[in-house]
């Protein structure tokens, strides 16, 4: 069913006022008279006449501005959209240079010196790697947006355990999350089941557990529960690091934005993970909220529909 536009909505609404009172006027012409009355003067005819023609250019005047209205409506959208592209191309190229030249530079000093040493060789060439890898996730969150964004209806729902999918995230992080020295408790219920896309949910957990890695600090703990309410799993996300400035806090979910741009790109971080995740999450019919506990930490709540 095609969905009806402002302009739509606002003539459909006048018009249905003036069509009751004009059954109203038509039914009841004395509203001293408690009962239904036929018309005995010809003078009532003259006016209902009147009246509907008044109410035909009235609607036709209407549905003018009403078209005029949508039309500006739709170049404003128009144009919104149009700059949060330019927007967005901007912050991709960008991203995109960052490991680009990194690699150049590398790739082209052991090149063009001869007498670069094997050490220094090695450590320009693990260099190169990390940055590779780096744009190899760019481009694969980049993919991932994109997909949800244009195309959401090829990313196929099935009955899906989310209680194994987060172990498996968990299992498939354990390098990274002991290194770091990382506690992860999964306080998560057996056979948590939901329709979803299991590659999204996969995403959601392990950006999210990425975010604690690159944040929370070394030592951190993290905890993962979740709760049934009505049609909904409310899962909560939390850990006890420094939290985020309440000044970021509202913008973490934004492409490409980070509370410390240094940090993250040192990490490997593409600034795409907490937006991959808020996508998902509505891409599941729920939304995400984040807020800093009382006690020190980032607490992350969302719903997934069942």
């Amino acid at each position: 069913m095609k969905k009806l536009t402002e302009g739509k909505k606002m003539w459909l609404s006048v018009m249905a006022v003036f069509l009751v009172y004009g059954v109203v006027f038509v039914l009841f012409e004395d509203f001293d008279k408690y009962e239904i009355q036929p018309f005995n003067e010809t003078t009532d005819t003259h006016l209902i006449l009147f009246s509907v023609v008044v109410m035909i250019v009235l609607g036709f005047l209407l549905h003018r501005y009403a078209k005029s209205m949508d039309e500006r409506l739709s170049r404003r959208e128009a144009e919104k959209q149009a700059a949060l592209r330019r927007e967005l191309t901007q912050n991709i190229a960008h991203e995109l240079k960052t490991p680009v030249a990194a690699i150049l530079g590398y790739t082209e000093t052991i090149l063009e010196n001869q007498n670069v040493t094997p050490e220094i060789t090695q450590k320009f060439v693990e260099r190169t790697a990390f940055q590779a890898k780096r744009l190899s996730s760019l481009i694969g969150d980049i993919s991932m947006l994109n997909q949800m964004d244009y195309a959401p209806q090829m990313l196929k729902k099935e009955r899906i355990n989310v209680s194994i999918i987060v172990s498996q995230v968990i299992e498939d992080m354990l390098p990274l999350i002991q290194k770091n020295g990382l506690t992860v408790n999964n306080c998560l219920p057996e056979n948590i089941c939901i329709n979803g896309n299991e590659m999204l949910i996969y995403s959601i957990f392990r950006n999210l557990l990425e975010n604690s890695i690159n944040y929370a600090g070394a030592g951190s703990a993290v905890e993962i529960s979740a709760q049934e309410s009505g049609v909904m799993w409310i899962f909560t996300f939390k850990d006890n690091g420094p939290g985020v400035d309440e000044c970021h806090l509202e913008r973490i979910f934004e492409r490409f934005y980070r509370t410390d741009k240094s940090r993250s790109r040192k990490q490997g971080g593409t600034g795409l993970g907490l937006s991959i995740v808020k996508n998902a999450v509505l891409f599941h019919g729920g939304t995400i909220s984040a807020q800093n506990a009382e006690n020190g930490g980032l607490t992350m709540r969302f719903g997934l529909a069942k």
